[in-house]
């Protein structure tokens, strides 16, 4: 059914004339009747004011398959920074209908996991803003500090706060409960990344032997865990040794060449940072778009440095990523998010 006679249809059901609808919506009756006569389309500002008098959800509206409506909330997902409180609601009692519907429920819970990331990073931007001006103003009062890092990673004292003992028990188990064959390798990088953080380098060699002998795993990704482990241990000449003998093996690869840029930022060596990851930015290969990691990485280097210009350049390039190859707007999250951050060096 078309949306014209859709909204004929609600509107008759909820018993409004052409003219009580139209005043309701700020519209004229004559708006109304050439919706409903397919002559014009509602403007899409009016949707969700419209939907609500008719009583129900915008996808609803456009009658979409449930493909397409878990299609719709992916990308207002990816494109949207703050979803209205109403939107919000409809998409969370659509998604946990579907965990008894849908056939896919893995793609179900992973859209409801999205979602509530999605809330809570609008969340998280606030708390930052507001506890960063709290401190501004009396930075001896210690009761915004730890918002910080749950809000920007920064940086805990505590061993008892920051180790990451509960994530590794977890990975330990989504290892030991994968029965597919073969196993995917991914669980392994992800204890392997939180053991190295908690310096437990006995057992990030223990599932490192164990993730080389995967048929999936990645061979360039075995020597740079061996540096991360060895550096771990306290032995950065030997780290050393292990990337660039790798170099040798992967100077092509782009992957290989991001994880190296990512050792030497690491160890506050800027310069062969940025280098390795203009190389990774051009030898990445794979079908547009591309990932902008290699490009955030760059911006944020020349901040530390406090080269706002390079900084700036590199926040264009980015931009110009989104845009051409991503077909982001300007209006669009994710370009403004690094348009905000453009203009905050700028300032």
């Amino acid at each position: 059914m078309d949306i014209g006679n859709k909204i004929k249809l609600l509107r008759q059901k909820v018993g409004a004339t052409q003219e009580q609808l139209g005043e309701r919506l700020g519209v004229s009756a004559q708006s109304i009747s050439k919706w409903e006569t397919g002559v014009t389309m509602p403007d899409i500002t009016l949707l969700p004011l419209l939907s609500g008098e008719l009583g129900v959800s915008i996808d609803e509206l456009f009658d979409l398959t449930t493909d397409q409506k878990l299609q719709r909330i992916e990308k207002r997902i990816d494109v949207e920074g703050d979803l209205p409180d109403e939107i919000f609601s409809e998409y969370e009692s659509f998604l946990k209908i579907q965990l008894d519907e849908f056939d896919d429920r893995r793609k179900i819970l992973s859209l409801l996991a999205r979602l509530y990331h999605h809330r809570a990073e609008s969340y998280l931007q606030k708390v930052s803003k507001y506890a960063r001006e709290a401190i501004l103003l009396a930075p001896e009062i210690k009761d915004c500090q730890w918002m910080l890092q749950k809000a920007n990673g920064a940086a805990v004292w505590d061993w008892n706060c920051a180790n990451h003992s509960e994530v590794i028990d977890f990975y330990k188990k989504v290892i030991d409960s994968d029965s597919a064959t073969p196993q995917t390798p991914l669980p392994y990088y992800d204890i392997i990344d939180n053991l190295i953080a908690d310096h437990r380098t006995k057992e990030a060699k223990e599932y490192l032997e164990k993730c080389q002998a995967l048929p999936a795993h990645r061979p360039f990704l075995i020597p740079v865990y061996q540096a991360y482990i060895t550096l771990a241990e306290y032995d950065a000449e030997k780290a050393d040794r292990i990337m660039d003998a790798a170099l040798s093996d992967f100077s092509d690869n782009a992957g290989f060449l991001f994880e190296k840029a990512q050792y030497h930022a690491r160890k506050c060596e800027y310069q062969k940072a940025i280098e390795y990851y203009e190389r990774s930015w051009e030898a990445d290969s794979s079908p547009k778009p591309r990932f902008t990691d290699a490009l955030e990485g760059i911006a944020t280097i020349y901040e530390i440095m406090d080269d706002h210009e390079k900084a700036s350049e590199t926040y264009d390039r980015l931009i110009d990523c989104l845009k051409d190859e991503w077909g982001y707007r300007d209006d669009d999250a994710a370009v403004v998010e690094v348009k905000r951050k453009k203009q905050s060096i700028l300032n």
